[in-house]
């Protein structure tokens, strides 16, 4: 089992940043590749980033190409989504995942947080 925490989710205006904090316990945090992905009302989740065990390889949905940043620091089992230049677009509930192989199809992955509210105001 792998149990993780988001954090770092608040309402922001258009054009801030935040960091979002994905903290991990459980079984070997290093054996996992981690994402990011989104879900706003009404719409299904979507992928947002990923990146694999060693931090080497980090994919993005185009849409946050540019603006966000995915990193890991496996010594404190932790993953972070840095988020600058937010658009309201960018408004949904922000959940981490983790998964032995490095894929952006939400349902390969069996352990996911909780989620953390990210809002975006124009």
């Amino acid at each position: 089992q792998v149990q993780l925490v988001e954090s770092g989710g608040r309402l922001v205006q258009a054009g801030g940043s935040l960091r979002l904090v994905c903290a991990a316990s459980g079984r070997t945090f290093n054996n996992y590749c981690m994402g990011w992905f989104r879900q706003a009302p009404g719409k299904e989740r979507e992928f947002v980033a990923l990146i694999n065990w060693s931090g080497t390889l980090t994919d993005y949905t185009d849409s946050v190409k540019g603006r966000f940043t995915i990193s890991r620091d496996n010594a404190r089992s932790t993953v972070y989504l840095q988020m600058n230049s937010l658009k309201p677009e960018d408004t949904a509930v922000y959940y981490c995942a983790a998964d032995p192989t490095m894929t952006r199809d939400h349902a390969r992955y069996d352990y996911w947080g909780q989620g953390t509210q990210v809002t975006v105001s124009s």
